[in-house]
């Protein structure tokens, strides 16, 4: 669930007329063309490949006209990691036609720098193309081939395709997209049969084709040809939005998406760094009214590619928002519709709401054209993933079984991923009304529908429960919000509300204090859920050990492929992983606030030593060998074959195994290990403990954690999997200790107790297979050279399965940035 920043910054521009020009139609110009009226006059030559725009006289700085340019998909890759999703938009720019001599220059505006009186031309402006004028009519209008700048890779498409896989972190070009894509100028064109054009807006795509000798995994999988990839990319010019627009001063104790304009007019002693949060314009009818209509609502139309129930499941969802529009006196000033017959998506006076289908699951996302001058939302734009849904049925038939599917029941899977769809809808859209995450919502029972939610599983008569899986409607942080950013008249009264949210105690925790694992917030986590993170990763153990010891054949439907268990299993071991990170945020955590001055909040206390002990016993209690024991029935139902083309969405979803399709216990043990360890011992968290242990001896410690993880994971090295356990904990204590990000003073400690628990092993280990493990590990550690080759080569690295439930392909139920 990821989204894009669209807008640059905002300041006002000269107004230029956008009085369409007199249009001599028998001019030779414009033989074999049919003309169009609209924002500007069109003339297109479908033969001849020709789309002529006819632009107003040049004014005395050779300006011709500006308009808001954006670029979408209107065929995209198919493959998620790349972003190359249809409906996908690129930022919203403001274009000029320049008129130079005999030549037009179409030029991307900077109109985020703001001298006093207008537009700094002290930054840099971009030419973004340059054609000969083609005609010169009586009245000074310039006719303009634009065909040739509309094949311009301006929405960025060969960087998405050449990111070297990094998009599935694994630094492996053969993972991605690939790497070395260039447009081929020879396979792209302007579609002229495509031009639309109405008052406000012109739209026109073209065939954009990109070529490299290198095509990755992504790209082989969808494309016919892999070494050429083709996209439909939509060009939309639409009439600057018209004077009136109130913009609202961005406050970050609330939250939102901004844009930026740098002011050098501001008063000595001010910051000329300003945001402005993006909105729509949302005028009441009557000003002075506590609850009035509005002139123009907001309209979000769902896509009828959607199929049902999802198309119904989605307008419920995305129409939550109107309670909210309605609560801060906006009466149906919020509503959603599905698409009209005949309506174009890509037409930029429908906000959109749109249903993709890919190869593998990915991101939805919610997007804005934006008028970088004011930050006036001028549309929406929503992708969703078809395969999300399917993927969130996968983990609940692996909780529940597949018995359940269409009964309609509390259990049944499709029922509660139409719930998980109602709430995704909902969350985009959030996204394109200008709302940024909140992921705190989480902890302060389902504050909003911004946050990412994992499903609440209940235990019913020892049985996994999805009866209360996903919330219904939005939140109180969702209500604030729209009170604050819609409801408020000016930016005083917005304050204001600003401040009564943080005085009812709201917490607001936006993506980067959340995102990664090792982030210091402890109330800010993806995927997690409860009041208490840590006492929340003890009640999910609790629920994961009742879903393996009953997961087996019941998990899979009639004649479902047997190896289809193996897949199914992943999400189910891996259920925790989210909480997990959510209680380790405690560990050297920091509970601040995005605090004004004068705040109650602005003071950021460490977490408790008592919580931060109490974290770091759950956190623990998820690598013992009770915890990471696959039950041994399961071991011969989970090594079935599986036959037929490839499926590339199966096969990146599995622990690697033992040969063929066989089963490795050890390898499950290894992945979970790695998550817990990789996410205690991250540098940033083991910095934080430094830092609050020299200000406060009772404080937790680096030291103390070590004692405690070593004491927890390698005590015991009886059996193979006790040994792994230990294994992959010692190994990763050594990694950390050799990063170049971890400070000197906690490598040093590393080092000490991975060299300590070396010797101890050489000493202590009595078993027979133990001594041998002990012995050669222990050689390994402890002779310089041999560690080093030990720690390059990782030996038996723990290859983390992709594959979250709601987004990205980075790792189960995870993000990707």
């Amino acid at each position: 669930m990821l989204r894009f920043l669209l807008c640059v910054g905002a300041i006002a521009l000269p107004a230029v007329a956008t009085a369409a020009p007199s249009v001599e139609t028998g001019a030779p110009i414009y033989a074999n063309s049919t003309a169009l009226e609209g924002v500007v006059p069109v003339h297109v030559d479908r033969t001849g490949g020709r789309i002529l725009v006819t632009l107003p006289p040049a004014a005395a700085d050779g300006v011709s006209l500006r308009l808001l340019y954006a670029t979408a998909l209107r065929t995209g890759l198919g493959a998620a990691p790349t972003f190359l999703d249809r409906g996908r938009v690129g930022p919203t720019q403001i274009i000029a036609f320049r008129r130079l001599g005999k030549r037009i220059a179409i030029q991307f505006e900077n109109p985020r720098f703001r001298a006093i009186g207008g537009a700094s031309s002290d930054f840099a402006t971009s030419v973004a193309w340059m054609g000969d004028v083609a005609a010169t009519l009586p009245d000074g209008s310039m006719v303009v081939d634009i065909a040739g700048f509309l094949t311009a890779d301006t929405l960025g498409i060969a960087r998405s395709l050449s990111q070297e896989g990094d998009a599935m972190g694994t630094g492996d070009r053969a993972q991605g997209a690939g790497s070395g894509f260039t447009l081929d100028d020879k396979r792209s064109a302007a579609d002229p049969g495509s031009v639309r054009l109405f008052p406000d807006n012109l739209e026109i795509d073209a065939v954009q084709t990109f070529a490299s000798a290198k095509p990755g995994a992504e790209v082989e999988n969808i494309a016919p040809d892999p070494r050429a990839v083709s996209f439909t990319v939509h060009h939309s010019f639409v009439r600057l939005p018209a004077p009136g627009f109130v913009p609202r001063a961005f406050d970050q104790r609330i939250g939102g998406f901004a844009t930026q304009r740098v002011e050098f007019g501001a008063p000595l002693g001010d910051d000329v760094v300003r945001d402005i949060a993006n909105r729509f314009r949302l005028e009441r009818t009557d000003p002075t009214a506590a609850r009035s209509t509005v002139r123009k609502p907001i309209i979000f139309y769902v896509d009828r590619n959607a199929p049902e129930p999802v198309r119904t499941a989605l307008i419920e969802g995305i129409g939550w928002w109107s309670k909210a529009f309605d609560a801060a006196g906006l009466v149906d000033a919020f509503q959603v519709k599905p698409l009209p017959e005949g309506a174009d998506p890509l037409d930029v006076r429908y906000n959109i709401v749109n249903w993709v289908d890919r190869a593998t699951r990915g991101w939805s996302y919610g997007q804005e054209i934006v008028d970088p001058r004011t930050g006036e939302i001028v549309k929406g734009m929503v992708v969703l993933g078809s395969l999300r849904a399917r993927q969130d049925i996968q983990i609940f038939e692996g909780l529940v079984g597949a018995s359940a599917i269409g009964t309609g029941g509390s259990n049944d899977p499709v029922r509660v991923a139409l719930a998980r769809l109602r709430q995704l809808g909902a969350h985009e859209v959030g996204h394109a009304l200008g709302f940024a995450h909140n992921f705190a919502a989480s902890t302060q029972d389902r504050a909003s529908v911004m946050d990412y939610p994992a499903p609440r599983i209940g235990l019913k008569d020892g049985k996994p429960d999805l009866s209360d899986a996903y919330g219904v409607g939005v939140g109180v942080w969702d209500m604030a919000t729209v009170d604050w950013l819609y409801g408020a008249p000016n930016d005083a009264a917005a304050s204001a509300k600003a401040a009564d949210v943080v005085a009812k105690g709201m917490r607001f925790v936006e993506d980067d204090n959340a995102r990664a694992p090792d982030t210091a917030q402890p109330w800010g986590a993806l995927w997690d859920d409860g009041a208490d993170p840590i006492a929340e990763l003890d009640r999910l153990m609790r629920v994961r050990r009742a879903a393996i010891d009953r997961f087996g054949p019941a998990m899979l439907a009639p004649g479902e492929p047997a190896a289809d268990l193996r897949r199914r299993f992943v999400p189910i071991w891996l259920l925790h992983r989210y909480q997990l990170a959510a209680a380790a945020k405690s560990i050297g955590g920091v509970d601040f606030a995005y605090a004004v001055a004068g705040s109650p909040n602005a003071v950021s206390p460490p977490v408790s030593p008592e919580r931060q002990r109490a974290a770091l016993t759950a956190v623990l209690a998820t690598i013992t060998p009770q915890a990471l024991a696959v039950p041994n029935a399961l071991l011969p139902l989970l090594s079935s074959a599986r036959n037929g083309s490839t499926n590339r969405q199966f096969d990146i979803e599995l622990f690697r195994s033992a040969g063929g399709p066989v089963f490795d216990p050890l390898v499950a043990a290894d992945v979970a290990v790695e998550l817990a360890i990789n996410t205690l011992l991250a540098p940033k968290r083991l910095q934080r403990l430094a830092i609050q242990h020299a200000a406060d001896a009772r404080a937790l410690g680096a030291q103390e954690m070590l004692d405690r993880l070593t004491a927890a994971a390698v005590a015991t090295t009886g059996d193979a999997l006790s040994r792994r356990i230990a294994y992959r904990t010692i190994v990763i204590m050594a990694q950390t200790a050799r990063r170049a990000d971890t400070d000197p003073d906690t490598a040093a400690l590393l080092d000490a107790q991975v060299r300590s628990i070396a010797e101890t092993l050489a000493k202590h280990v009595q078993d027979p297979d133990g001594r041998a493990w002990a012995s050669s590990l222990s050689r390994q550690l402890l002779d310089p050279l041999a560690r080093e080759r030990l720690l390059a080569d990782r030996p038996r690295t723990a290859e983390i399965p992709p594959g979250d439930p709601i987004g990205g392909e980075a790792d189960w139920m995870g993000d990707l940035e």
